[in-house]
């Protein structure tokens, strides 16, 4: 069933207005400047780059300057996320990118990372672990804000470690005191990875907690998912991560279902190759043909979930490694309807829940101020 609403408000981060309230989830290996400007092309939102490791950053890695960069298009609204341990190395990454505009262009918005549950970061204190230091959590988003001026820092987490450890509440609240412009909440904690269901009832909590936005984050898979989160929640946007793998159309279906039109977007297998393609095409000219081609491979089951497609051709394009090639081997398959079924359904990971990795006595003293030893990683991504 097709939902509306009246035109909902804009979202406003500092001077940067967001309109419609949509965010484009950082993932890694996904959110390249290929992937941003193809969901861009669809519909209006904020579309934020790969995770960011600050330490990589600061000693200027090769692979990490090239994953700032902005793509055509960006100038005007360039967001960047951050993951960092290091309250100084965080501020640090900050002044380069605002300062000396190492990404080539000034960003528009800073995201700082406390949500990925991920072993290798969490059992370094990173990520949706952080939180729990809660005075080493505000200083780092403080020196954040510090070293961002008048760019708005936002930050990102999860409910908490695990039920027993929660901390969204008290993040929000130093968030806040820090000077931070709005919040993003996963409605799960770390030890639930991707699995089950996402509780949007602590984003509805978080809302009542704090003055700043609010938005929301977790299953939302089609437009109607998000509207349903806003008028159950009180959030004051949305962050779409894994329901737009393959479906780079679901922006266009977010900025109609945000200006109050019940239009959705079900397009036949031709209009979905030819957005394989024009994906493709767009990495291709990023990392060169081979390159770009070999990473489009990880995307194809995704944009083919649902369609009936031989299996020795699914095998051949999984394996592709030209345009023409991909060319050839889409014009193959027959057209037809966009498979219903598939609508709602969970994309992406959806690994089981599991203990989360955590340095030893990580959990011993809430108000520990030192950034954990040996924790900053040295490559970007993750």
């Amino acid at each position: 069933m097709t939902s509306t609403l009246e035109r909902a408000p804009a979202l406003q981060l500092g001077s940067l207005t967001v309109d419609p309230a949509v965010v484009l989830a950082p993932m890694a290996g996904i959110t390249n400047p290929a992937f941003r400007t193809l969901c861009r092309e669809f519909g209006a939102g904020l579309y934020v780059c790969e995770m960011i490791t600050t330490r990589a950053l600061v000693e200027r890695n090769a692979k990490t300057l090239k994953m700032v960069q902005a793509a055509p298009g960006e100038a005007d609204a360039f967001s960047v996320q951050l993951y960092g341990v290091d309250p100084a190395t965080v501020g640090r990454a900050v002044e380069m990118l605002v300062d000396e505009q190492v990404a080539g262009t000034r960003p528009a918005h800073i995201d700082l990372n406390f949500g990925c549950p991920v072993p290798k970061v969490t059992r370094k204190g990173g990520g949706s672990a952080l939180p729990w230091r809660r005075r080493l959590f505000g200083n780092i988003v403080r020196a954040a804000v510090q070293a961002a001026g008048d760019v708005p820092v936002t930050v990102k987490t999860r409910v908490g470690i695990d039920a027993e450890h929660v901390t969204y509440l008290d993040a929000g609240r130093i968030a806040q005191d820090e000077g931070a412009a709005a919040i993003t909440l996963h409605g799960r904690t770390a030890d639930q990875l991707y699995s089950g269901t996402a509780d949007w009832s602590h984003i509805a909590r978080l809302v009542e907690e704090v003055s700043i936005p609010v938005l929301g984050n977790g299953d939302l898979w089609e437009a109607d998912d998000a509207l349903r989160m806003v008028a159950e929640t009180g959030c004051a946007g949305v962050v779409v991560g894994r329901g737009c793998l393959g479906r780079p159309w679901l922006f266009g279906d977010l900025a109609a279902a945000f200006a109050g039109s019940p239009h959705r977007t079900l397009p036949t297998f031709r209009q979905v190759a030819e957005v394989m393609h024009r994906h493709a095409t767009l990495l291709a000219a990023d990392q060169g043909e081979v390159h770009g081609c070999s990473d489009f491979r990880k995307h194809v089951a995704w944009y083919l979930k649902g369609f009936s497609v031989p299996s020795d051709v699914r095998r051949a394009l999984a394996m592709v490694s030209g345009l023409d090639e991909l060319a050839g081997l889409l014009d193959g398959i027959p057209d037809q309807p966009y498979p219903e079924g598939v609508l709602g359904a969970p994309r992406g990971r959806t690994t089981p829940p599991r203990p989360v990795a955590l340095p030893e006595g990580w959990l011993a003293d809430r108000d520990d101020p030192r950034p954990p030893a040996g924790a900053e990683l040295l490559v970007g991504g993750g």
